[in-house]
Protein backbone atom coordinates (compact mmCIF):
# COMPACT_ATOMS: atom_id res chain seq x y z
CA UNK A 1 0.00 0.00 0.00
CA UNK A 2 1.15 3.60 -0.69
CA UNK A 3 1.05 6.41 1.87
CA UNK A 4 1.26 10.21 1.41
CA UNK A 5 1.98 12.55 4.33
CA UNK A 6 0.64 16.12 4.30
CA UNK A 7 2.06 18.13 7.24
CA UNK A 8 3.33 21.73 7.38
CA UNK A 9 5.85 21.27 10.24
CA UNK A 10 9.10 19.88 8.69
CA UNK A 11 10.24 18.13 11.89
CA UNK A 12 6.94 16.33 12.39
CA UNK A 13 6.64 15.56 8.66
CA UNK A 14 10.06 13.87 8.64
CA UNK A 15 9.35 12.06 11.89
CA UNK A 16 6.15 10.63 10.43
CA UNK A 17 7.99 9.53 7.28
CA UNK A 18 11.17 8.07 8.79
CA UNK A 19 10.62 7.19 12.46
CA UNK A 20 7.71 4.79 11.92
CA UNK A 21 8.77 1.39 10.43
CA UNK A 22 6.37 1.51 7.46
CA UNK A 23 8.37 -0.95 5.35
CA UNK A 24 8.04 -3.66 8.01
CA UNK A 25 4.28 -3.51 7.41
CA UNK A 26 4.40 -3.38 3.62
CA UNK A 27 3.67 0.34 3.41
CA UNK A 28 5.66 2.72 1.21
CA UNK A 29 5.73 6.50 1.68
CA UNK A 30 5.40 7.81 -1.88
CA UNK A 31 5.14 11.52 -1.22
CA UNK A 32 5.28 14.33 1.35
CA UNK A 33 3.64 17.76 1.07
CA UNK A 34 3.76 20.83 3.34
CA UNK A 35 0.27 22.08 2.49
CA UNK A 36 -2.89 21.30 0.58
CA UNK A 37 -1.77 22.97 -2.65
CA UNK A 38 1.37 20.81 -2.85
CA UNK A 39 -0.68 17.76 -1.96
CA UNK A 40 -3.09 18.36 -4.86
CA UNK A 41 -0.16 18.56 -7.28
CA UNK A 42 1.36 15.35 -5.95
CA UNK A 43 -1.73 13.23 -5.49
CA UNK A 44 -2.69 12.95 -9.17
CA UNK A 45 0.84 11.69 -9.97
CA UNK A 46 1.50 9.46 -6.96
CA UNK A 47 -1.99 7.97 -6.63
CA UNK A 48 -1.69 7.19 -2.90
CA UNK A 49 -3.85 4.53 -1.27
CA UNK A 50 -3.79 6.26 2.14
CA UNK A 51 -3.24 9.93 3.06
CA UNK A 52 -2.19 11.27 6.47
CA UNK A 53 -3.35 14.93 6.56
CA UNK A 54 -2.83 17.74 9.04
CA UNK A 55 -5.78 20.11 9.56
CA UNK A 56 -4.00 23.42 10.23
CA UNK A 57 -1.78 24.26 7.24
CA UNK A 58 -0.95 27.48 5.28
CA UNK A 59 -2.34 28.23 1.78
CA UNK A 60 -4.85 25.33 1.97
CA UNK A 61 -5.88 23.60 5.19
CA UNK A 62 -6.61 19.92 5.57
CA UNK A 63 -10.40 20.12 5.50
CA UNK A 64 -10.36 22.23 2.33
CA UNK A 65 -7.96 19.68 0.83
CA UNK A 66 -10.40 16.87 1.72
CA UNK A 67 -13.21 18.68 -0.12
CA UNK A 68 -11.01 19.18 -3.20
CA UNK A 69 -9.90 15.54 -3.20
CA UNK A 70 -13.45 14.21 -2.97
CA UNK A 71 -14.59 16.46 -5.85
CA UNK A 72 -11.85 15.40 -8.27
CA UNK A 73 -12.50 12.54 -10.67
CA UNK A 74 -8.83 11.55 -10.95
CA UNK A 75 -8.76 10.59 -7.27
CA UNK A 76 -10.09 7.16 -6.34
CA UNK A 77 -13.14 7.17 -4.11
CA UNK A 78 -11.52 4.26 -2.29
CA UNK A 79 -8.53 6.33 -1.08
CA UNK A 80 -8.46 6.37 2.72
CA UNK A 81 -7.92 9.66 4.62
CA UNK A 82 -6.57 10.02 8.20
CA UNK A 83 -6.73 13.43 9.91
CA UNK A 84 -4.16 14.80 12.36
CA UNK A 85 -5.57 17.75 14.26
CA UNK A 86 -4.24 19.92 17.03
CA UNK A 87 -7.76 21.03 17.98
CA UNK A 88 -10.44 19.01 19.70
CA UNK A 89 -13.10 20.73 17.63
CA UNK A 90 -16.45 18.95 17.16
CA UNK A 91 -17.26 20.83 13.92
CA UNK A 92 -13.88 19.86 12.45
CA UNK A 93 -14.47 16.23 13.34
CA UNK A 94 -18.04 16.27 12.00
CA UNK A 95 -16.94 17.79 8.67
CA UNK A 96 -14.11 15.26 8.40
CA UNK A 97 -16.58 12.40 8.86
CA UNK A 98 -18.80 13.86 6.14
CA UNK A 99 -15.81 13.67 3.81
CA UNK A 100 -15.39 10.00 4.65
CA UNK A 101 -12.29 10.23 6.85
CA UNK A 102 -11.23 6.86 8.26
CA UNK A 103 -9.72 8.20 11.50
CA UNK A 104 -9.55 11.54 13.34
CA UNK A 105 -6.42 11.67 15.54
CA UNK A 106 -5.58 14.43 17.97
CA UNK A 107 -2.05 15.76 18.30
CA UNK A 108 0.21 14.86 19.83
CA UNK A 109 -0.66 11.35 18.67
CA UNK A 110 1.90 8.66 19.37
CA UNK A 111 3.69 6.82 16.59
CA UNK A 112 1.98 3.57 17.59
CA UNK A 113 -1.45 5.22 17.37
CA UNK A 114 -0.64 6.63 13.93
CA UNK A 115 0.71 3.28 12.71
CA UNK A 116 -2.39 1.51 14.04
CA UNK A 117 -4.67 4.05 12.31
CA UNK A 118 -2.86 3.55 8.99
CA UNK A 119 -3.01 -0.25 9.31
CA UNK A 120 -6.74 -0.05 10.07
CA UNK A 121 -7.22 2.16 6.99
CA UNK A 122 -5.28 -0.39 4.94
CA UNK A 123 -7.57 -3.20 6.15
CA UNK A 124 -10.65 -1.11 5.32
CA UNK A 125 -9.23 -0.44 1.86
CA UNK A 126 -8.62 -4.15 1.28
CA UNK A 127 -12.21 -4.96 2.28
CA UNK A 128 -13.51 -2.16 0.05
CA UNK A 129 -11.46 -3.48 -2.88
CA UNK A 130 -12.78 -7.03 -2.36
CA UNK A 131 -16.33 -5.70 -2.24
CA UNK A 132 -15.70 -3.64 -5.36
CA UNK A 133 -14.26 -6.71 -7.10
CA UNK A 134 -17.34 -8.78 -6.22
CA UNK A 135 -19.59 -5.99 -7.41
CA UNK A 136 -17.60 -5.60 -10.62
CA UNK A 137 -17.80 -9.36 -11.22
CA UNK A 138 -21.57 -9.29 -10.69
CA UNK A 139 -21.92 -6.33 -13.03
CA UNK A 140 -19.87 -8.18 -15.63
CA UNK A 141 -22.08 -11.24 -15.29
CA UNK A 142 -25.11 -8.98 -15.66
CA UNK A 143 -23.66 -7.48 -18.84
CA UNK A 144 -22.73 -10.92 -20.19
CA UNK A 145 -26.29 -12.12 -19.60
CA UNK A 146 -27.96 -8.90 -20.73
CA UNK A 147 -28.96 -10.16 -24.22
CA UNK A 148 -30.57 -13.23 -22.63
CA UNK A 149 -32.37 -11.10 -20.04
CA UNK A 150 -33.57 -8.71 -22.75
CA UNK A 151 -34.87 -11.65 -24.76
CA UNK A 152 -36.78 -12.98 -21.73
CA UNK A 153 -38.22 -9.49 -21.23
CA UNK A 154 -39.66 -9.41 -24.76
CA UNK A 155 -41.05 -12.96 -24.41
CA UNK A 156 -42.89 -11.95 -21.24
CA UNK A 157 -44.01 -8.67 -22.80
CA UNK A 158 -45.56 -10.22 -25.93
CA UNK A 159 -47.25 -12.88 -23.80
CA UNK A 160 -49.14 -10.13 -21.93
CA UNK A 161 -47.62 -10.85 -18.51
CA UNK A 162 -46.45 -7.28 -17.86
CA UNK A 163 -48.43 -4.17 -17.02
CA UNK A 164 -47.44 -0.91 -18.67
CA UNK A 165 -45.54 0.15 -15.54
CA UNK A 166 -43.75 -3.23 -15.44
CA UNK A 167 -42.65 -2.72 -19.03
CA UNK A 168 -41.33 0.78 -18.37
CA UNK A 169 -39.43 -0.14 -15.20
CA UNK A 170 -37.95 -3.38 -16.53
CA UNK A 171 -36.95 -1.81 -19.86
CA UNK A 172 -35.02 0.84 -17.94
CA UNK A 173 -33.17 -1.86 -15.97
CA UNK A 174 -32.29 -3.65 -19.22
CA UNK A 175 -31.10 -0.52 -21.10
CA UNK A 176 -33.99 -0.56 -23.57
CA UNK A 177 -34.83 3.07 -24.51
CA UNK A 178 -38.56 3.10 -23.89
CA UNK A 179 -40.69 6.01 -22.67
CA UNK A 180 -44.30 6.15 -21.55
CA UNK A 181 -45.46 8.07 -24.64
CA UNK A 182 -43.69 5.73 -27.11
CA UNK A 183 -45.64 3.47 -29.46
CA UNK A 184 -44.66 0.13 -31.00
CA UNK A 185 -45.07 -2.06 -34.06
CA UNK A 186 -44.37 -5.80 -34.28
CA UNK A 187 -43.30 -8.33 -36.91
CA UNK A 188 -42.46 -12.04 -36.65
CA UNK A 189 -40.21 -13.87 -39.11
CA UNK A 190 -39.92 -17.62 -39.56
CA UNK A 191 -38.00 -19.84 -41.94
CA UNK A 192 -40.19 -21.57 -44.49
CA UNK A 193 -40.21 -25.40 -44.29
CA UNK A 194 -37.21 -26.94 -46.00
CA UNK A 195 -38.07 -28.42 -49.42
CA UNK A 196 -38.04 -32.21 -49.58
CA UNK A 197 -35.22 -32.13 -52.14
CA UNK A 198 -33.05 -30.02 -49.80
CA UNK A 199 -29.80 -31.91 -49.13
CA UNK A 200 -27.67 -29.26 -47.41
CA UNK A 201 -29.79 -29.09 -44.25
CA UNK A 202 -31.79 -31.54 -42.17
CA UNK A 203 -34.77 -30.92 -39.90
CA UNK A 204 -32.41 -30.78 -36.92
CA UNK A 205 -30.57 -27.82 -38.49
CA UNK A 206 -33.61 -25.52 -38.38
CA UNK A 207 -32.78 -24.09 -34.95
CA UNK A 208 -29.24 -23.22 -36.07
CA UNK A 209 -30.56 -21.67 -39.28
CA UNK A 210 -33.07 -19.61 -37.29
CA UNK A 211 -30.24 -18.35 -35.07
CA UNK A 212 -28.15 -17.53 -38.15
CA UNK A 213 -31.05 -15.51 -39.57
CA UNK A 214 -31.33 -13.63 -36.27
CA UNK A 215 -27.60 -12.78 -36.39
CA UNK A 216 -28.02 -11.65 -39.99
CA UNK A 217 -30.94 -9.43 -38.97
CA UNK A 218 -28.93 -7.78 -36.20
CA UNK A 219 -26.06 -7.16 -38.60
CA UNK A 220 -28.23 -5.70 -41.34
CA UNK A 221 -30.88 -3.85 -39.39
CA UNK A 222 -29.09 -2.66 -36.28
CA UNK A 223 -30.90 0.44 -34.96
CA UNK A 224 -31.42 1.83 -31.42
CA UNK A 225 -35.20 1.67 -31.84
CA UNK A 226 -35.52 -1.64 -33.73
CA UNK A 227 -35.16 -4.56 -31.36
CA UNK A 228 -34.41 -7.96 -32.86
CA UNK A 229 -34.85 -10.97 -30.60
CA UNK A 230 -36.84 -14.22 -30.55
CA UNK A 231 -40.17 -15.32 -29.13
CA UNK A 232 -40.91 -18.42 -27.05
CA UNK A 233 -41.28 -20.49 -30.23
CA UNK A 234 -37.83 -19.44 -31.54
CA UNK A 235 -39.33 -17.29 -34.29
CA UNK A 236 -37.50 -14.03 -34.92
CA UNK A 237 -39.30 -11.13 -33.26
CA UNK A 238 -38.91 -7.53 -34.43
CA UNK A 239 -40.18 -4.70 -32.25
CA UNK A 240 -40.03 -1.16 -33.61
CA UNK A 241 -40.18 1.61 -30.99
CA UNK A 242 -41.93 4.63 -32.49
CA UNK A 243 -41.21 7.97 -30.84
CA UNK A 244 -43.97 10.49 -30.07
CA UNK A 245 -43.02 12.87 -32.88
CA UNK A 246 -42.75 10.14 -35.56
CA UNK A 247 -45.47 9.58 -38.17
CA UNK A 248 -47.24 6.24 -37.72
CA UNK A 249 -47.53 5.46 -41.45
CA UNK A 250 -43.87 6.25 -42.02
CA UNK A 251 -42.92 3.98 -39.13
CA UNK A 252 -44.93 1.08 -40.60
CA UNK A 253 -43.23 1.64 -43.96
CA UNK A 254 -39.86 1.46 -42.22
CA UNK A 255 -40.82 -1.81 -40.52
CA UNK A 256 -42.05 -3.30 -43.80
CA UNK A 257 -38.83 -2.23 -45.53
CA UNK A 258 -36.70 -3.78 -42.77
CA UNK A 259 -38.63 -7.06 -42.97
CA UNK A 260 -38.40 -7.18 -46.77
CA UNK A 261 -34.65 -6.57 -46.63
CA UNK A 262 -34.19 -9.41 -44.16
CA UNK A 263 -36.20 -11.86 -46.28
CA UNK A 264 -34.20 -10.90 -49.36
CA UNK A 265 -30.83 -11.29 -47.62
CA UNK A 266 -31.86 -14.56 -45.98
CA UNK A 267 -32.59 -15.97 -49.42
CA UNK A 268 -29.32 -14.57 -50.76
CA UNK A 269 -27.06 -15.69 -47.91
CA UNK A 270 -28.65 -18.92 -46.62
CA UNK A 271 -30.17 -19.98 -49.97
CA UNK A 272 -33.47 -20.73 -48.21
CA UNK A 273 -36.61 -18.65 -47.83
CA UNK A 274 -38.39 -17.12 -44.87
CA UNK A 275 -41.77 -15.44 -44.41
CA UNK A 276 -42.99 -12.70 -42.09
CA UNK A 277 -46.19 -11.51 -40.48
CA UNK A 278 -46.62 -7.81 -39.64
CA UNK A 279 -49.15 -6.24 -37.26
CA UNK A 280 -51.95 -4.09 -38.63
CA UNK A 281 -50.75 -0.72 -37.31
CA UNK A 282 -48.85 1.14 -34.62
CA UNK A 283 -50.06 0.52 -31.06
CA UNK A 284 -49.44 1.65 -27.50
CA UNK A 285 -47.04 -0.09 -25.12
CA UNK A 286 -49.91 -1.96 -23.48
CA UNK A 287 -51.05 -3.28 -26.92
CA UNK A 288 -47.95 -5.45 -27.37
CA UNK A 289 -49.75 -8.79 -26.90
CA UNK A 290 -52.44 -7.84 -29.44
CA UNK A 291 -49.89 -6.62 -32.01
CA UNK A 292 -47.83 -9.79 -31.59
CA UNK A 293 -50.95 -11.95 -32.05
CA UNK A 294 -51.81 -10.03 -35.24
CA UNK A 295 -48.30 -10.61 -36.61
CA UNK A 296 -48.49 -14.34 -35.85
CA UNK A 297 -51.93 -14.64 -37.46
CA UNK A 298 -50.66 -12.84 -40.55
CA UNK A 299 -47.71 -15.25 -40.77
CA UNK A 300 -50.07 -18.24 -40.68
CA UNK A 301 -51.64 -17.02 -43.92
CA UNK A 302 -48.55 -18.11 -45.86
CA UNK A 303 -50.35 -21.47 -46.25
CA UNK A 304 -52.75 -19.56 -48.50
CA UNK A 305 -50.51 -16.97 -50.17
CA UNK A 306 -47.30 -18.99 -50.40
CA UNK A 307 -43.89 -18.52 -48.82
CA UNK A 308 -41.06 -15.95 -49.17
CA UNK A 309 -43.54 -13.17 -48.35
CA UNK A 310 -44.03 -10.37 -45.83
CA UNK A 311 -47.75 -10.58 -45.00
CA UNK A 312 -49.59 -7.70 -43.27
CA UNK A 313 -52.39 -8.53 -40.88
CA UNK A 314 -55.93 -8.08 -42.17
CA UNK A 315 -59.14 -8.59 -40.22
CA UNK A 316 -61.06 -11.68 -41.34
CA UNK A 317 -64.44 -10.40 -42.48
CA UNK A 318 -65.61 -13.61 -44.19
CA UNK A 319 -67.45 -16.28 -42.30
CA UNK A 320 -65.36 -19.44 -42.25
CA UNK A 321 -67.29 -22.29 -43.89
CA UNK A 322 -66.89 -25.97 -43.23
CA UNK A 323 -65.16 -28.40 -45.61
CA UNK A 324 -67.42 -29.65 -48.39
CA UNK A 325 -66.25 -32.47 -50.68
CA UNK A 326 -67.84 -35.06 -52.93
CA UNK A 327 -68.58 -38.16 -50.87
CA UNK A 328 -67.68 -40.44 -53.78
CA UNK A 329 -64.11 -39.09 -53.73
CA UNK A 330 -63.77 -39.89 -50.04
CA UNK A 331 -65.21 -43.39 -50.60
CA UNK A 332 -62.84 -43.97 -53.54
CA UNK A 333 -59.87 -43.05 -51.34
CA UNK A 334 -61.11 -45.33 -48.55
CA UNK A 335 -61.44 -48.33 -50.89
CA UNK A 336 -58.05 -47.67 -52.50
CA UNK A 337 -56.40 -47.59 -49.08
CA UNK A 338 -58.11 -50.78 -47.89
CA UNK A 339 -57.03 -52.60 -51.06
CA UNK A 340 -53.51 -51.11 -50.80
CA UNK A 341 -53.80 -49.55 -54.29
CA UNK A 342 -51.38 -46.64 -54.00
CA UNK A 343 -51.98 -45.26 -57.51
CA UNK A 344 -55.76 -44.98 -57.11
CA UNK A 345 -55.37 -43.66 -53.58
CA UNK A 346 -53.14 -40.79 -54.73
CA UNK A 347 -55.53 -39.96 -57.59
CA UNK A 348 -58.44 -39.75 -55.14
CA UNK A 349 -56.32 -37.66 -52.74
CA UNK A 350 -55.56 -35.20 -55.53
CA UNK A 351 -59.29 -34.79 -56.21
CA UNK A 352 -59.98 -34.13 -52.54
CA UNK A 353 -57.12 -31.64 -52.44
CA UNK A 354 -58.61 -29.63 -55.30
CA UNK A 355 -62.00 -29.49 -53.61
CA UNK A 356 -60.99 -28.96 -49.98
CA UNK A 357 -57.89 -26.80 -50.23
CA UNK A 358 -58.09 -24.73 -53.42
CA UNK A 359 -61.12 -22.85 -52.05
CA UNK A 360 -59.39 -21.83 -48.81
CA UNK A 361 -59.06 -18.05 -48.50
CA UNK A 362 -57.48 -17.89 -45.04
CA UNK A 363 -55.17 -19.93 -42.84
CA UNK A 364 -58.16 -20.86 -40.66
CA UNK A 365 -60.05 -22.38 -43.61
CA UNK A 366 -56.90 -24.11 -44.81
CA UNK A 367 -56.24 -25.68 -41.41
CA UNK A 368 -59.90 -26.70 -41.21
CA UNK A 369 -59.35 -28.71 -44.38
CA UNK A 370 -56.22 -30.27 -42.89
CA UNK A 371 -58.20 -31.29 -39.81
CA UNK A 372 -60.79 -32.89 -42.08
CA UNK A 373 -58.18 -34.98 -43.89
CA UNK A 374 -56.35 -35.90 -40.70
CA UNK A 375 -59.63 -37.04 -39.17
CA UNK A 376 -60.31 -39.23 -42.22
CA UNK A 377 -56.86 -40.83 -42.02
CA UNK A 378 -57.17 -41.32 -38.26
CA UNK A 379 -60.45 -43.22 -38.70
CA UNK A 380 -58.86 -45.41 -41.37
CA UNK A 381 -55.83 -46.19 -39.20
CA UNK A 382 -57.75 -46.90 -36.01
CA UNK A 383 -60.26 -49.03 -37.90
CA UNK A 384 -57.39 -51.45 -38.56
CA UNK A 385 -56.41 -51.51 -34.89
CA UNK A 386 -53.26 -49.46 -35.39
CA UNK A 387 -52.17 -46.25 -33.73
CA UNK A 388 -51.68 -43.08 -35.73
CA UNK A 389 -48.22 -42.62 -34.21
CA UNK A 390 -47.18 -46.08 -35.33
CA UNK A 391 -48.34 -45.52 -38.89
CA UNK A 392 -47.20 -41.94 -39.58
CA UNK A 393 -44.04 -41.91 -37.44
CA UNK A 394 -42.45 -38.47 -37.09
CA UNK A 395 -45.41 -36.88 -38.87
CA UNK A 396 -47.48 -37.37 -35.70
CA UNK A 397 -46.57 -33.78 -34.74
CA UNK A 398 -48.58 -32.48 -37.71
CA UNK A 399 -51.60 -34.56 -36.69
CA UNK A 400 -51.46 -33.16 -33.18
CA UNK A 401 -50.92 -29.55 -34.26
CA UNK A 402 -52.00 -28.66 -37.79
CA UNK A 403 -50.66 -25.11 -37.42
CA UNK A 404 -47.17 -26.54 -37.82
CA UNK A 405 -48.08 -26.83 -41.49
CA UNK A 406 -47.11 -23.49 -42.94
CA UNK A 407 -47.12 -23.99 -46.74
CA UNK A 408 -49.27 -25.80 -49.30
CA UNK A 409 -46.29 -27.80 -50.53
CA UNK A 410 -45.53 -28.97 -47.01
CA UNK A 411 -49.18 -29.95 -46.46
CA UNK A 412 -49.48 -31.86 -49.73
CA UNK A 413 -46.27 -33.76 -48.91
CA UNK A 414 -47.72 -34.75 -45.53
CA UNK A 415 -50.97 -36.03 -47.06
CA UNK A 416 -49.08 -37.91 -49.77
CA UNK A 417 -46.76 -39.52 -47.21
CA UNK A 418 -49.71 -40.52 -45.04
CA UNK A 419 -51.38 -42.31 -47.97
CA UNK A 420 -48.16 -44.19 -48.69
CA UNK A 421 -47.74 -45.11 -45.01
CA UNK A 422 -51.27 -46.53 -44.81
CA UNK A 423 -50.87 -48.47 -48.08
CA UNK A 424 -47.62 -49.90 -46.78
CA UNK A 425 -49.24 -50.98 -43.52
CA UNK A 426 -52.17 -52.51 -45.39
CA UNK A 427 -49.76 -54.55 -47.51
CA UNK A 428 -47.94 -55.75 -44.42
CA UNK A 429 -51.22 -56.60 -42.76
CA UNK A 430 -52.08 -58.97 -45.56
CA UNK A 431 -48.87 -60.85 -44.97
CA UNK A 432 -49.38 -60.80 -41.25
CA UNK A 433 -52.92 -62.08 -41.22
CA UNK A 434 -51.94 -64.88 -43.57
CA UNK A 435 -49.63 -66.32 -40.96
CA UNK A 436 -51.70 -68.34 -38.51
CA UNK A 437 -49.10 -68.45 -35.76
CA UNK A 438 -48.89 -64.69 -35.51
CA UNK A 439 -52.68 -64.46 -35.62
CA UNK A 440 -52.86 -66.84 -32.69
CA UNK A 441 -50.38 -64.75 -30.74
CA UNK A 442 -52.36 -61.59 -31.37
CA UNK A 443 -55.60 -63.30 -30.31
CA UNK A 444 -53.94 -64.66 -27.20
CA UNK A 445 -52.66 -61.23 -26.27
CA UNK A 446 -56.11 -59.65 -26.66
CA UNK A 447 -57.84 -62.43 -24.72
CA UNK A 448 -55.36 -62.49 -21.87
CA UNK A 449 -54.49 -58.85 -21.66
CA UNK A 450 -54.94 -59.01 -17.88
CA UNK A 451 -52.12 -61.54 -17.53
CA UNK A 452 -48.35 -61.13 -17.57
CA UNK A 453 -47.44 -62.19 -21.10
CA UNK A 454 -43.86 -63.02 -22.16
CA UNK A 455 -42.40 -64.49 -25.31
CA UNK A 456 -41.48 -67.72 -23.50
CA UNK A 457 -44.94 -68.30 -22.03
CA UNK A 458 -46.56 -67.75 -25.43
CA UNK A 459 -44.03 -70.06 -27.11
CA UNK A 460 -44.85 -72.77 -24.57
CA UNK A 461 -48.59 -72.32 -25.13
CA UNK A 462 -48.18 -72.63 -28.90
CA UNK A 463 -45.58 -75.43 -28.72
CA UNK A 464 -42.97 -73.57 -30.75
CA UNK A 465 -39.38 -72.53 -30.18
CA UNK A 466 -39.12 -69.09 -28.56
CA UNK A 467 -36.24 -67.95 -30.82
CA UNK A 468 -38.19 -68.92 -33.91
CA UNK A 469 -41.28 -67.20 -32.56
CA UNK A 470 -39.35 -64.02 -31.82
CA UNK A 471 -37.91 -63.84 -35.34
CA UNK A 472 -41.27 -64.66 -36.95
CA UNK A 473 -43.12 -62.03 -34.92
CA UNK A 474 -40.53 -59.33 -35.71
CA UNK A 475 -40.63 -60.21 -39.41
CA UNK A 476 -44.41 -60.12 -39.64
CA UNK A 477 -45.23 -57.23 -37.30
CA UNK A 478 -42.20 -55.01 -37.75
CA UNK A 479 -41.56 -54.72 -33.99
CA UNK A 480 -40.21 -57.07 -31.34
CA UNK A 481 -42.73 -59.02 -29.28
CA UNK A 482 -42.14 -57.15 -25.99
CA UNK A 483 -42.57 -53.77 -27.70
CA UNK A 484 -45.85 -54.82 -29.28
CA UNK A 485 -47.17 -56.18 -25.98
CA UNK A 486 -46.24 -52.93 -24.24
CA UNK A 487 -47.97 -50.84 -26.95
CA UNK A 488 -51.17 -52.87 -26.75
CA UNK A 489 -51.24 -52.81 -22.97
CA UNK A 490 -50.61 -49.07 -22.84
CA UNK A 491 -53.27 -48.38 -25.49
CA UNK A 492 -55.72 -50.56 -23.58
CA UNK A 493 -54.83 -48.91 -20.26
CA UNK A 494 -55.38 -45.45 -21.68
CA UNK A 495 -58.74 -46.51 -23.09
CA UNK A 496 -59.85 -47.95 -19.74
CA UNK A 497 -58.80 -44.80 -17.89
CA UNK A 498 -60.69 -42.63 -20.35
CA UNK A 499 -63.77 -44.81 -19.75
CA UNK A 500 -63.59 -43.82 -16.09
CA UNK A 501 -61.85 -46.79 -14.47
CA UNK A 502 -59.58 -46.23 -11.51
CA UNK A 503 -55.82 -46.48 -12.00
CA UNK A 504 -55.67 -49.63 -9.86
CA UNK A 505 -58.38 -51.38 -11.92
CA UNK A 506 -56.84 -50.33 -15.25
CA UNK A 507 -53.45 -51.65 -14.12
CA UNK A 508 -55.00 -54.99 -13.10
CA UNK A 509 -56.88 -55.38 -16.39
CA UNK A 510 -53.67 -55.01 -18.40
CA UNK A 511 -51.67 -57.41 -16.26
CA UNK A 512 -49.91 -55.16 -13.75
CA UNK A 513 -50.28 -56.13 -10.09
CA UNK A 514 -47.89 -53.43 -8.84
CA UNK A 515 -49.66 -50.09 -9.35
CA UNK A 516 -46.52 -48.01 -8.77
CA UNK A 517 -44.65 -49.97 -11.44
CA UNK A 518 -47.62 -49.60 -13.81
CA UNK A 519 -47.59 -45.83 -13.17
CA UNK A 520 -43.88 -45.66 -13.96
CA UNK A 521 -44.27 -47.62 -17.22
CA UNK A 522 -47.37 -45.60 -18.26
CA UNK A 523 -45.64 -42.26 -17.60
CA UNK A 524 -42.56 -43.32 -19.56
CA UNK A 525 -44.71 -44.43 -22.53
CA UNK A 526 -47.29 -41.60 -22.66
CA UNK A 527 -45.34 -38.82 -20.95
CA UNK A 528 -48.08 -38.22 -18.35
CA UNK A 529 -49.35 -39.94 -15.22
CA UNK A 530 -52.31 -42.38 -15.55
CA UNK A 531 -54.50 -40.10 -13.46
CA UNK A 532 -54.36 -37.40 -16.14
CA UNK A 533 -56.16 -39.67 -18.65
CA UNK A 534 -59.14 -40.36 -16.45
CA UNK A 535 -62.42 -39.41 -18.09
Amino acid sequence: MNLMIVEDEPRLRNALAYNIPWDMHGIEVVGMASNGVEALELVSRKKPDIMLIDVQMPEMDGLTLLGELRSRRDISRLTKMIILSGHDNFEFAQLALEYGVSKYLLKPAGEEDILEAVLEARQQLREDLEQWQRKAALEQKWKDNLPHLQNLFFIQWVSGKYTKQDVLSKSKELYIPLKEEDRIAVAVVDLDPLPEHETRFQRGDVELLQFTMQCLAKELLSHPFLWITSDSGSMLLMVLIVKENQDAKEAMLRLNAAVSKLLSQTKEVLKITASAGICASIGAIEDMSLLYTQACRALQDRVVYGHDLAIPYREQLRHIQGVIVQQNLEKTLEIALETADETKALEALKGLWEEAFSRSESSDEFHEAVLYMNSFFTRMIQKQGWTVKKVVGEDIDFFQNVKLLSTKMQTWSLLERTVKHIVSFMSEQRKTTSHQVVKDILNLLEEEMNQEITLHTVADRLYVNSSYLSRLFKQEMGVVFSTYVLERKMERAKSLLQEGLKVYDAARLVGYRDVSYFTKVFRKYWGVNPGEFKG
